[in-house]
């Protein structure tokens, strides 16, 4: 019914304009001046020319006699006169002539020169069409603009906000949220679903925490990487508590005009009051709620003002029972202090990468619809994806289904599993590398990670050496941690250093000082990142545990005049440099070490990976193991270097 209501609305809209449109043109077609009718009449005769003259002219025509006949139109301000003149050999002319104000005497000087002229009088319905063109049909117009603007959301089913609703709040609300995401539909983050279980059972049974006199918190922060679950958390909330739902991004209470925000911020808060108990979820809170205050010119007014009106709204003199707000941000550093006191986010959930139990499950609810060959493990995927996101697993078991239907296959087999990460981790496939020198020193590059990688009792175990292209990379080797490593060792550390430099290394020993090639430069500048974190951020270096690194800007303290802070000097940033360039050379050397030590096997493992381009973990190591003694990762390392 209402459909019906919108379409006969917007169809009699429609005929209105049409029908004002024809009576304009119809009114104005009357109050033209008859020129063109005496244009038609003159153009019965071949011989006459239609032509504009100016007044001047007019004048000098006149006094020259050539003018025979003369109309005044318009109060004397137009005339259409008949001449003729010798200079067209006296053919007759239909001309007209706009009158000038102050031409009083035109008349008089007419009648002095016997010119046959003619005043005609201004139509009996140009008031009337006047008043209409003027006042009535203007009124229409813009009763039926209003009209038309009040009733936009309903004509364009919502689609397009209405320029009246500017104010109003732009927030997606549901009466009965049904987003199809429960809490059985989360895994891998039991910490936050619990929490969020406490702000259902409140919503669902008030009286269980009023009774002893506890409050529920006004609001809830999401903080944590992008892609772990934090709108999924909000959806399911919504879907569980069974209460009105309001969602929003923060980038959208924002305009270009003055006082927007803030005015659309109230809105949403007076339509939760009047909806409550309700959810107000806000996602990437940080565009409104960034610190005030900040930046060069003391930060964006028009953002300050949106954050001022939500800070109040929270918790102000008004207060808003039974409105949760449910924020979200991966910037939890850059908001504004008052923003995060209790009273308004009185509860911080951080939701963060899941561990190998946590990817496990995550995979599993992510598999339940797709068909899964029997090959394919879980927790093997889960145990080759430290670091993913649940956003990164799913989307891992997507590739894998796309892969699959690409194959014509009827379910996801192993090698579709195996070929997603790939594409995840490393890029997409590259052409494969003509057999050549690059070909021959890619080998060996790679398997030098790979040998100097495995033979270190600190480092993760390998997962895969491929020469194959992907993304930027010629050639990649895979490790693959046994546990999720939350605390890592200076061992620890100084195995990644050797092995990035094993590649180099590998270079230097088979081909020569000289032939190194550009290859290792990521690995080098990773390096450097890392000896630099050893020796300013984790404090395991001979200056000792002292802080000398930004923990926010990453930046190392120096001395001097260099505008950063003041507080080491010059001759402890030279010491910085020194421990950072020492940990290096012994890292490089170690890497050579352990090169020459296995030249022999590097070369047979070489010729393997030139005939298959790919060697996973069990392949190499059973290749290494035939020379070299591997040693238990599973045993505590302790490092010689002090």
């Amino acid at each position: 019914m209402t459909n019906n209501n919108n379409n006969n609305f917007f169809r009699n809209i429609l005929i209105t304009l049409a029908v004002l449109i024809t009576l304009i043109l119809s009114f104005n077609e009357l109050n033209l001046i008859n020129f063109n009718t005496i244009k038609q009449t003159a153009q019965t005769n071949q011989n006459i020319v239609n032509s504009r003259m100016t007044y001047g002219r007019f004048l000098e025509y006149l006094d020259l006699g050539w003018v025979k006949q003369v109309d005044l139109y318009n109060n004397s301000r137009n005339a259409i006169i008949k001449a003729s003149s010798p200079e067209l050999g006296n053919r007759p002319q239909i001309i007209k002539v706009e009158i000038p104000v102050g031409a009083s005497q035109l008349i008089q000087k007419l009648k002095e020169s016997n010119i046959d002229f003619d005043a005609h009088a201004v139509e009996q319905t140009n008031l009337f069409v006047n008043l209409i063109n003027n006042l009535i049909l203007p009124t229409i117009f813009v009763v039926l603009l209003i009209t038309f603007l009040q009733n936009y959301d309903e004509l364009t089913g919502g689609s397009i906000s209405s320029p009246l609703n500017i104010i109003k709040s732009p927030a997606k609300f549901k009466r009965k949220p049904n987003t199809g995401v429960y809490f059985d539909d989360i895994a891998g983050i039991d910490e936050a679903k619990a929490d969020f279980e406490e702000i259902v059972s409140f919503l669902k049974e008030p009286d269980r925490y009023t009774l002893v006199g506890a409050k529920i918190p006004k609001g809830i922060l999401l903080v944590g990487p992008p892609g772990t679950g934090k709108t999924l958390l909000a959806k399911a909330i919504a879907n569980e508590a069974d209460v009105p739902f309001f969602s929003i991004s923060g980038s959208e209470f924002v305009e270009m005009f003055i006082g927007v925000g803030a005015a659309r911020v109230r809105n949403l808060f007076n339509k939760a009051a009047e909806n409550s108990p309700c959810i107000i979820f806000i996602d990437e809170i940080d565009a409104i709620g960034r610190e005030r205050g900040a930046g060069v010119g003391g930060g964006n007014d028009e953002r300050e003002q949106t954050l001022n009106q939500l800070l109040t709204e929270m918790d102000g003199f008004k207060e808003n029972k039974g409105v949760i707000v449910v924020g979200a941000t991966n910037r939890a550093d850059i908001l504004d202090r008052a923003l995060l006191r209790p009273g308004r986010f009185s509860r911080q959930i951080t939701v963060g990468l899941p561990d190998r139990l946590g990817r496990i499950n995550i995979l599993k609810v992510h598999a339940r619809n797709k068909p899964l060959a029997d090959d394919v493990s879980l927790v093997q995927l889960a145990n080759r994806t430290p670091g993913f996101s649940g956003a990164d697993l799913a989307n891992l078991l997507n590739e894998a289904g796309i892969l699959s239907a690409r194959y014509n296959k009827s379910s996801i087999t192993k090698n579709e599993v195996i070929e997603a990460a790939d594409r995840i981790i490393g890029g997409i496939a590259g052409t494969t590398v003509e057999d050549n020198k690059n070909k021959k020193v890619i080998a060996y590059h790679e398997v030098g990670h790979a040998i100097t990688g495995s033979v270190l009792i600190s480092h993760d175990e390998i997962e895969k050496v491929t020469i194959a292209p992907r993304g930027n990379a010629k050639g990649l080797t895979w490790f693959t941690p046994d546990e999720d490593q939350s605390l890592v060792s200076r061992s620890t550390l100084l195995a990644q250093i050797i092995t990035a430099l094993g590649g180099r290394a590998a270079e230097q020993v088979i081909f020569g000082y000289t032939e190194i090639t550009t290859g290792a430069s990521n690995d080098i500048q990773r390096v450097t990142s890392l000896a630099r974190q050893i020796v300013t951020r984790f404090g395991m270096s001979k200056i000792g545990p002292i802080a000398l690194e930004d923990a926010t800007s990453g930046e190392v303290f120096l001395g001097g005049n260099t505008g950063q802070s003041t507080e080491y000097s010059k001759e402890l940033v030279n010491r910085i440099d020194a421990e950072v360039s020492e940990i290096i050379t012994y890292c490089e050397g170690k890497a050579l070490q352990i090169i020459s030590d296995n030249r022999v096997i590097i070369d047979l493992i070489v010729e393997k990976l030139l005939d298959v381009e790919t060697l996973d973990g069990n392949e190499f190591r059973q290749l290494l193991s035939q020379y070299t003694i591997l040693p238990d990762k599973k045993m505590p390392y302790v490092s010689n270097f002090n």
